[in-house]
């Protein structure tokens, strides 16, 4: 078997065909990385103004 030279040097990565190693880390096409994050499109927004309760506002009276 041999070494994968994506390999950080540990002697220990096992890395698939897309680049993830077992660890977390990605190779970004140099060296091996944390993985950036972004949300997936399919997720709301976390900062999402919620919809007015049913009977509109409160005035008070």
């Amino acid at each position: 078997m041999s070494e994968d030279p994506r390999c950080c040097g540990s002697g220990t990565c096992i890395i698939d065909p897309e680049g993830r190693c077992w660890c977390g880390q990605q190779w970004d096409g140099e060296k091996m990385a944390a993985p950036r994050h972004s949300p997936p499109a399919s997720e709301p927004e976390a900062h999402a103004t919620p919809a007015p309760a049913a009977g509109g506002n409160v005035t008070g009276r």
